[in-house]
């Protein structure tokens, strides 16, 4: 058994698309994981399944979720070694201990071209400062993910890739429930 966090996009936010976190494990219970616990209101969850197949697993949620919902819900995977690897991997590893500086980490559902990329990487987006590394986007927001450029929206028109983000805080704690 593998153990996979998904994370879901834009539940939850602003009374939009409001799941309770007990409903949300009873349907990825009865989808038929294993071992499923969920983690604050923003659609964390944590499961267990023999399949290895990320893109089989996505579709396999995201069909459970809009049959349970009735409104689609993108869903991005990863296991809990891409997020120890996220974690390892962050290149703001001095910035963040800045007080007013918050890290935000944005995962892409799948892998944008190298070209778009590049284009990406050449915005300047006065305050902030990002990084991209294989399928995550690292943002530091210096004023606030509010106030970034860099929104799920943004990237997800740059890369043509659907993306999600959650804070620093939230991809160290996802390992510990």
């Amino acid at each position: 058994m593998t153990t996979y966090i998904a994370f879901l996009r834009g539940i939850n936010v602003s009374g939009q698309k409001i799941i309770k976190m007990v409903e949300l494990k009873k349907m990825f219970e009865t989808i038929g994981f294993k071992n499923v616990r969920t983690y604050i209101q923003s659609g964390n969850v944590v499961f267990e399944s023999a399949s290895a197949n990320s893109d089989t697993l996505c579709k396999k949620i995201e069909t459970g979720l809009q049959a349970s919902l009735g409104y689609k819900v993108t869903v991005t995977l990863r296991t809990c070694k891409d997020i120890e690897d996220i974690i390892k991997n962050n290149p703001f590893k001095a910035e963040i201990k800045h007080e007013d500086f918050k890290l935000y980490v944005t995962m892409l559902a799948g892998s944008p071209e190298k070209a778009k990329i590049k284009e990406l990487e050449a915005i300047n987006s006065g305050s902030d400062e990002f990084f991209c590394k294989d399928k995550e986007i690292y943002i530091l927001c210096k004023k606030g993910y509010s106030d970034t450029i860099f929104s799920n929206n943004f990237i997800e028109k740059k890369l043509g890739v659907k993306a999600t983000s959650r804070n620093w805080n939230t991809m160290n704690k996802i390992l510990t429930i």
